[in-house]
């Protein structure tokens, strides 16, 4: 009896350890368990690495006047932790929210003296917004991008300054018009009023 007669070949081998494998899969055409298995490391890997930035941010109940002095202009909005918070909130529901917490995380950065928690931050930091891995990955152009690359070999508390800054103008520009007529944004004003009518 020749031995092709009595061994699975790899291929029936391959696919009695996949009970849904369709082929060798290389691709994502298929619910094979070798998709599911990418799949559930992709969901994994979309979880921030950096632990330093909490789902909200510490911060006392915004006043009418606060709230209203976030439409004169985008500064006073990201100055503001409760502003933050609620443009946050409003990110989040556009998709976008990698680019607040991106800025959060290099704001983090800045505050830090001793040089390998800088290195550490800047790592992650660079694994989590700025690698093209990354599935939350925030748009910068290309001559940023270098720069950032360039600098990574001796990170400072401020190598990230030239792409925070296109970041918040990319949120400025883009983000905070549709921000100041969205719902959250009107409720907030809406409910404000309200509350200081009657008292």
């Amino acid at each position: 009896m020749a031995r092709s007669e009595t061994s699975p070949s790899r291929a029936q081998q391959a696919s009695a350890q996949r009970p849904n494998a369709c082929c060798f899969c290389w691709c994502c055409c298929c619910s094979c368990s070798w998709n599911e298995d990418e799949n559930r490391s992709r969901r994994k890997s979309r979880e921030t690495k950096l632990e330093t930035i909490p789902n909200c941010e510490a911060c006392t109940k915004p006043t009418v006047e606060e709230i209203r002095l976030w439409a004169q202009s985008f500064d006073k909005l990201m100055k503001n932790p409760a502003g933050r918070n609620v443009f946050r909130e409003f990110l989040r529901t556009e998709y976008s929210e990698e680019n607040m917490l991106f800025w959060l995380a290099c704001e983090d950065l800045k505050k830090e003296i001793n040089k390998s928690t800088i290195e550490e931050k800047a790592r992650l930091i660079y694994e989590d917004y700025i690698s093209i891995l990354s599935p939350k990955e925030v748009s910068l152009d290309s001559r940023v991008r270098e720069v950032i690359n360039r600098k990574m070999q001796d990170p400072t508390p401020h190598i990230f300054e030239d792409a925070q800054l296109q970041i918040y103008t990319l949120m400025h520009r883009d983000s905070y018009p549709r921000f100041l007529n969205s719902s959250i944004y009107r409720s907030l004003v809406q409910g404000g009023s309200r509350s200081s009518s009657e008292s």
